[in-house]
């Protein structure tokens, strides 16, 4: 397998405002297990036959979530009934997310929610949910309580409460050796000096597997939609989110990771990492 370079977790990129994205963009699809190009444009219904597809992010990068968008409508062009799925906010934020999506939130009221989850510039994130709003589309919170993560980080997954740990699945630093030289490289450059690295592996998977779950939740209750997960390149990547997925569900799940030459491109990863990377031009 090839090294896997780390900046997946780093939001270092310079943004600006980002665009419509627009699906008839020169935006394209590179398979990472032929090699093979294609114009996302015309992958309507090869997308359209997976449950879950992740699209990966560096959460400053405005090409992301233009990338993102055009996933979101190159689906919808196709007939698909669409959720949102975004690690940007809290599963305790759900009514205000539906409320967002049934046009019955103003945009300055739903600007509080969302810093009130998400630390990063609102217009990175305004198109996606704009048009989310403006087609009524499902948005999903699939993340847990900062206070979760942060409690996990410092004392590990055992020091939860039973009501914390509720809707959770039970969570340990067991992950596949490809994850782990991941998160180690992770835990180094988040400079976390002496945090415990378990409690900040579970940590790590506590947002994975919630995410997973949530999403698998949302899709019983929901058996014809298509869910596209937005999250940090990072979860996204199959040893994260995908990982867990595959252990709860037999549904099938696509992953798609923006290119970011030098560090997640054809000469870093290969397909045990992702399906697709995508570019645009």
């Amino acid at each position: 397998m090839k090294n896997i370079v780390m900046a997946i977790l780093l939001a270092g990129l310079f943004f600006a405002r980002p665009l419509q994205a627009d699906p008839d963009s020169q935006m394209e699809l590179v398979d990472l297990r032929s090699g093979q190009t294609f114009r996302l444009a015309e992958q309507g219904r090869m997308l359209a036959g997976y449950r879950i597809i992740l699209v990966g992010e560096h959460h400053t990068a405005a090409s992301h979530h233009q990338a993102q968008l055009a996933v979101i409508q190159t689906l919808v062009a196709a007939g698909q009934k669409v959720a949102v799925g975004m690690e940007m906010f809290r599963r305790d934020s759900q009514p205000s997310l539906d409320d967002w999506s049934a046009g019955k939130l103003d945009a300055s009221s739903f600007e509080e929610v969302y810093r009130d989850n998400w630390n990063y510039p609102w217009p990175l994130y305004q198109p996606i949910l704009e048009y989310a709003r403006e087609n009524r589309l499902a948005i999903l919170g699939l993340n847990v309580p900062r206070g979760v993560t942060r409690q996990v980080a410092r004392e590990g997954f055992s020091s939860l409460s039973a009501q914390e740990r509720q809707d959770l699945p039970f969570v340990t630093c067991d992950v596949s050796e490809d994850y782990m030289a991941y998160i180690k490289k992770a835990y180094g450059a988040h400079g976390h000096g002496q945090m415990n690295f378990n409690h900040f592996c579970e940590a790590q998977l506590v947002w994975d597997k919630a995410m997973a779950a949530n999403a698998l939740r949302f899709l019983e209750d929901h058996p014809s939609h298509v869910i596209v997960v937005l999250a940090g390149s990072g979860h996204a990547r199959k040893g994260g989110i995908p990982s867990q997925l595959k252990a709860m569900s037999s549904l099938a799940h696509l992953v798609i990771l923006p290119e970011v030459p030098g560090a997640i491109d054809q000469e870093s990863l290969d397909h045990e990492d992702a399906d697709f990377l995508i570019r645009s031009f």
